[in-house]
């Protein structure tokens, strides 16, 4: 599953990443998106971008192209 066919309030369980710089996975990491975490869709700007998520109990915004690399499994609401 990609991030770009979820819609507001769908949630999917982070499975892996794409291949990306060593340096940018860590930062996904260091922002609470690990295997396992499940993420919830709760907005998008009027043109497209950012996403606004949340995960972990709380809520972050992230540009598509950057929430692209987040390999997902869609949850059950």
């Amino acid at each position: 599953m990609d991030i770009t066919s979820m819609k507001v309030g769908d949630k999917a369980r982070i499975t892996g990443y794409q291949v990306t710089k060593a340096g940018y996975r860590a930062k996904l990491l260091a922002l609470g998106l690990t295997r396992g975490a499940v993420i919830e869709l709760i907005g998008v700007a009027p043109m497209g971008d950012p996403l606004r998520l949340k995960v972990r109990g709380f809520e972050l915004s992230l540009r598509r192209a950057e929430a692209a690399f987040l390999d997902l499994e869609a949850v059950e609401a």
